[in-house]
């Protein structure tokens, strides 16, 4: 009997929903737990939360970290639709109050007891739902307007701090600064701040193996092993290829875990990187499969450094940096004094700490450089006109490599149903930062903060379905 009910409750709160109004939860276990739930995360409150898991999530230590987790990264939720309701179960549509209007499906079982316990949870992002209301396409003048609003709002609360611009052939539509660049200081962010932008490097690392590749020094299909022959795992050393490496396909892992918790100081060339993990053999069978590997990048380093003779850091700086006249970027050591780096900020759950404890010896050539917007725009015009870069050579790394069809050659590109876009984001604590590039427009847009993700890549897809597209 009290499933009949909730399920007429569930009828009610979806007409309501597309009536305009937001459904009410039903007054079932789950239902009231789930209430719950969102009270405490839309709060952001300590006590709430510590209050609700107490009484619901008791077994999960790790319970808070990923609430507040999720109230930094959405902003919180609003209920959108109920889709069903048990006494123990329900599954509601949510749309997150942050952000680009993205909806998440969350399904919540509870135990039958007092209080009711969560025995399962799980929150998947969807599509909108069918009806649901999709941001639409702005003029230049009002969606500067709006987006300006939306850095206002963000910074006033606490989770923006950084710069941006948005440029169109060459010339800047807007830009701005908001927060601080150094926190002890007071120093203020300023178009001219330096920021690290983390994994944006692969698109430079990227760049100056495709410039050896039009030389002729180097092969899309050389192995490793042929261009170092003294590779420790013979395994990955003749079967993993430059386009495995380029293109994330090559099962080489990733650089980040307790190993580079232990070394991180230790870690100063990208030899120490190959001599730490070198020896690992293959995840999967090179072009097998898709998986993100900072350390394919690195390798990638590697090899530009043994086919141009240079440092890699040398080689890039001569070959991009010089020819796109970016004067302000570089991958400097942390101990090194750089002027108008910023500092970084993370979150250690209520609190914003320094990120100082995280950061490596030294950026590489799978990232952790740093750069400003200005130069992020001459690169992304140096793109596009093809001085750095072939018209064959960038049409090749910025199309799908993989079935997954969201990366090229060391570029992330945009989903088929949009606009053409591509470019690459970089996040890690206490840094976040994007680069979109519309080729077709000759547009570009650029986020650099010196907080955690998403402080960046929210501002760039908020734009990103907006922005007119001529």
């Amino acid at each position: 009997m009290r499933d009949i009910f909730s399920q007429l409750v569930v009828s009610l709160s979806l007409g309501l929903a597309m009536a305009g109004a937001p459904p009410e939860l039903p007054s079932t276990p789950a239902g009231k737990v789930l209430a719950g739930y969102l009270e405490a995360v839309n709060s952001g409150n300590k006590d709430k939360l510590e209050v609700f898991i107490k009484a619901h999530r008791p077994d999960r230590p790790d319970a808070l970290d990923r609430m507040v987790d999720l109230r930094w990264n959405t902003g919180g939720f609003d209920v959108y639709s109920i889709e069903s309701s048990q006494a123990l179960n329900i599954q509601a549509v949510l749309h997150e109050r942050e952000g680009n209007g993205t909806y998440n499906r969350m399904s919540v079982t509870v135990s039958d007891g007092n209080p009711a316990v969560i025995t399962n949870i799980s929150l998947v992002l969807i599509p909108p739902p069918a009806g649901a209301p999709v941001p639409g396409r702005l003029t230049q003048e009002a969606a500067v307007a709006a987006w300006k609003t939306e850095f206002d709002k963000a910074a006033s609360a606490g989770k923006f701090s950084g710069v941006w611009l948005w440029a169109k052939n060459g010339k800047v539509i807007t830009s701005g600064a908001k927060g601080k660049a150094d926190r002890e200081k007071g120093i203020d962010n300023t178009l001219d701040t330096r920021f690290r932008i983390g994994s944006m490097n692969k698109m430079f690392t990227a760049v100056a193996t495709l410039q050896l590749v039009e030389r002729g020094k180097l092969s899309l299909d050389d192995s490793i092993g042929k261009i170092l022959p003294d590779y420790p795992n013979s395994n990955v050393a003749s079967k993993v290829k430059v386009r495995h490496l380029l293109s994330h396909t090559g099962g080489t892992g990733d650089i980040f875990g307790p190993e580079f918790e232990a070394h991180r100081l230790e870690l100063k060339t990208l030899q120490d990187y190959v001599k730490l993990y070198g020896e690992r053999d293959l995840r999967f069978e090179p072009g097998t499969k898709w998986e993100y590997s900072n350390y394919g990048f690195v390798l990638l380093g590697m090899l530009i450094e043994k086919v141009s003779g240079k440092s890699y850091y040398d080689f890039v700086a001569e070959n991009i940096y010089k020819v796109a006249g970016m004067t302000d970027s570089g991958s400097e050591p942390e101990g090194v004094k750089v002027a108008n780096r910023s500092k970084g900020y993370m979150r250690d759950r209520f609190d914003i700490v320094s990120n100082e404890p995280t950061l490596p010896w030294r950026g590489t050539s799978a990232g952790g450089g740093y750069t400003t917007a200005a130069d992020l725009m001459r690169f992304a015009g140096a793109l596009m006109s093809n001085k750095l870069l072939k018209a064959g050579s960038l049409a090749e790394a910025t199309r799908p490599q993989f079935t997954t069809g969201a990366y090229g050659f060391g570029f992330q590109l945009g989903r088929p149903d949009e606009a053409r876009t591509y470019g690459h984001g970089g996040g890690a604590p206490g840094m976040n930062a994007i680069l979109r590039v519309y080729p077709e427009s000759g547009q570009s847009v650029i986020v650099l903060c010196n907080l955690d993700s998403p402080s960046a890549s929210r501002m760039g897809d908020w734009l990103h379905t907006r922005m007119p597209l001529k």
